[in-house]
């Protein structure tokens, strides 16, 4: 019943985002408020790469995902990765998938996340350790010099979207890896 009311729950999420109401607030960045994982520290990572950044490091722990949490976070970090290759998405449904994604783990899997206080050199760290290559996000006005096809370009070789800043470029490449790591706990 969990996983059929989880289903029903993306699949509106998915078909509301392609209805882009004209009087929705877009987002391309965080600003979801976690009951459970700060942002105010210093170089805090915002708590969509908080959470998939630390499920990914519980793997190596007693805390990993069950095959049933696998499932569920699979299908909602699906969901969420698909928001940040779509214009026009409103912030109240990555909001609303991100709560499901935390309501879908343990409070000690959060609590361990927030314990990690996770910055950006602790995911690029990740990232060089396991093989991922990440943008760095750039600075303002990195490739202004370039062509839109010549920027895209290296966006995508970097595992960046348009859309990614404020400490979210590598989040794709992240959120990726993450799906692929949930992917072998299910049956």
């Amino acid at each position: 019943m969990k996983k059929l009311l989880t289903l029903i729950f993306v699949a509106t999420l998915l078909l509301s985002a392609c209805s882009n109401t004209n009087n929705a607030e877009t987002t391309s960045g965080d600003s979801y408020t976690s009951p459970n994982l700060p942002v105010d520290y210093d170089g805090a990572l915002p708590v969509r790469n908080q959470l998939a950044l630390g499920t990914l490091i519980l793997f190596g722990t007693e805390l990993v995902p069950t095959a049933e949490q696998a499932q569920e976070l699979t299908l909602l970090w699906q969901a969420l990765r698909s928001t940040q290759s779509s214009s026009g998405v409103a912030q109240e449904e990555i909001s609303a998938l991100l709560g499901q994604i935390e309501v879908n783990m343990t409070q000690d899997q959060l609590d361990a996340i927030r314990d990690m206080q996770l910055t950006n050199t602790d995911m690029q760290t990740w990232a060089a350790e396991n093989g991922i290559t990440m943008g760095t996000g750039g600075g303002q006005g990195a490739g202004k010099n370039l062509s839109p096809e010549a920027r895209a370009t290296r966006q995508a070789e970097e595992g960046r979207t348009p859309s990614s800043s404020g400490g979210s470029g590598g989040s794709a490449a992240i959120i990726d890896a993450l799906i692929s790591a949930l992917q072998t706990l299910t049956p």
